[in-house]
């Protein structure tokens, strides 16, 4: 719901900006239209990316589908590369020798206010969600932001966080025309949102590849996960665990454990499965896989800071 609320807004405003374009003649609300329409189109990738890792695992795709939503936040990424910041830059590049003066900038600012203030309340939204997750894990808003894997919560903040930056650029280069009567600042303020739309690009797509060729899970995950598994009752020992994403908050999970007791093999099998689906159960936890541990591996021990020793 959160998506589709946010796809509309981009939408209302994209037309907004659009309009003002044409009114003023101006070269960066020409960006900023296209900034807003290259978010709308976003809004539909993380859609589709949210419904397709929705889906439950099967038999051909026993670990889900929750990389669907890395890969399509990935095009979503480079929707943004394209259909922003390419279309941004070309432009102001080009108004650069053929700068026109702005027309109406009152225009411009009136729509430019309206989008600062409904960007500011997306914004607002996602930066406390990312604040409140963050401090269940004791880590800073920015690194949680960064190492999470919900790509949807990533996407909107830096798009918001953009798009407000973005909207700041706009507005300072029409008043830099204003003030200074060249046209050429006005074009400047189009190659910045550009830049802008292009780092916050490169920065997401470089996220979504790391999740998708596979990446480490946080120091303090593991040591959660690790320190779980020891307070099983069956459990005496872990000597080896591997996690990997698998989707957004979904977890592969490959441990080596010793066993309580001394039972027969068969025994010992049934045991294990039935561990693995109590953690299973878990709602981060997409599939384990357990198996006995030789004698004479070490034991893991895992830390309050997450650290393996």
């Amino acid at each position: 719901m959160t998506v589709i609320i946010a796809f509309l807004a981009n939408v209302l405003v994209a037309i907004a900006k659009t309009v003002a374009a044409v009114l003023t003649s101006s070269a960066s609300m020409v960006a900023e239209a296209a900034h807003s329409w290259a978010d709308a189109g976003n809004e539909v990738f993380l859609l589709v990316a949210d419904r397709r890792a929705a889906r439950p695992k099967d038999e051909r795709h026993p670990l889900g589908f929750g990389r669907h939503a890395f890969v399509w936040s990935l095009v979503a990424a480079f929707g943004i590369f394209t259909a922003g910041a390419i279309v941004s830059i070309m432009h102001g590049v080009q108004q650069l020798t053929a700068a026109e003066p702005v027309r109406d900038p009152l225009i411009a600012y009136g729509v430019l206010a309206v989008a600062f203030l409904l960007e500011g309340a997306s914004f607002v939204q996602a930066y406390t969600r990312s604040r409140a997750l963050a401090r269940r894990r004791g880590s800073s808003t920015w690194d949680f932001v960064l190492e999470t894997s919900d790509t949807t919560l990533r996407a909107v903040f830096f798009e918001d966080g953009a798009a407000l930056i973005g909207l700041v650029l706009a507005a300072g280069s029409i008043g830099l025309h204003q003030v200074t009567g060249q046209a050429v600042w006005d074009a400047v303020g189009s190659i910045l949102v550009g830049v802008l739309l292009g780092i916050v690009a490169v920065m997401l797509i470089q996220r979504n590849m790391a999740f998708l060729v596979g990446t480490a899970v946080a120091p303090g995950v593991r040591a959660r996960a690790g320190a779980a598994l020891l307070a099983s009752s069956q459990i005496e020992r872990v000597t080896y665990l591997h996690l990997e994403y698998v989707g957004p908050n979904r977890l592969f999970v490959v441990a080596e454990v010793d066993l309580a007791g001394d039972e027969r093999e068969h025994d010992v099998a049934a045991r294990l499965r039935e561990i693995e689906r109590q953690l299973e159960a878990h709602d981060i936890v997409e599939t384990a896989v357990l198996s006995l541990s030789v004698a004479d591996e070490p034991s893991l021990r895992f830390d309050g800071e997450g650290a393996v020793r």
